[in-house]
């Protein structure tokens, strides 16, 4: 039995005991995360989107630890420039406790569901018991009549462009 698991936009395959080194996940060490299904596979597979609910991946944070750190070189000959760069990435590592197959959906999903149910026929009855209002059609304002255009003044004339200097034949 596996699974693939979306962790901070990366996709890894697990099973039980496995442990990860993945992006910083939030959470103090020994603390529970529960991760994001995509694939569930045992004796049979599991694919969509609603059968996915009923996947739960527990794993635990053992720790948070720093990468390798990558070193990185600017350099452009002939002009003096060189600039040297370092980083390292932020690290946690996991173990993954629990892949449930649940037998239904998890309360937590269950719940508003129920209340939309439940709120929709009370909200048909209530708008059925309201008498319809009747809206008059809207009439349509009179068109404006436009105020004459004043009169324009004439546009000012351009001056002629200045002579270029040193066109001529050069003696």
């Amino acid at each position: 039995m596996y699974a693939i698991v979306r962790v901070g936009n990366k996709q890894y395959r697990v099973e039980k005991g496995d442990t990860l080194l993945v992006d910083r996940v939030r959470g103090d060490e020994g603390s529970n995360v529960e991760l994001e299904p995509l694939l569930y596979r045992s004796d049979e597979t599991i694919f969509g989107g609603g059968d996915l609910d009923k996947i739960k991946v527990e794993a635990a944070v053992v720790g948070h630890e720093r990468g390798k750190k990558i070193h990185g070189l600017k350099f452009k000959p002939k002009r003096g420039y060189k600039r040297r760069f370092g980083a390292r990435a932020d690290l946690t590592r996991i173990e993954i406790k629990d892949i449930q197959l649940l037998g239904r959906k998890p309360a937590s999903s269950a719940k508003p569901k129920d209340e939309e149910k439940e709120a929709a026929p009370a909200e048909k009855k209530a708008a059925a018991k309201k008498a319809p209002v009747k809206k008059a059609p809207a009439k349509k304002a009179p068109a404006k009549k436009k105020a004459p255009a004043a009169k324009k003044k004439a546009p000012a004339k351009k001056k002629a462009p200045a002579k270029k200097k040193g066109t001529g034949s050069g003696s």
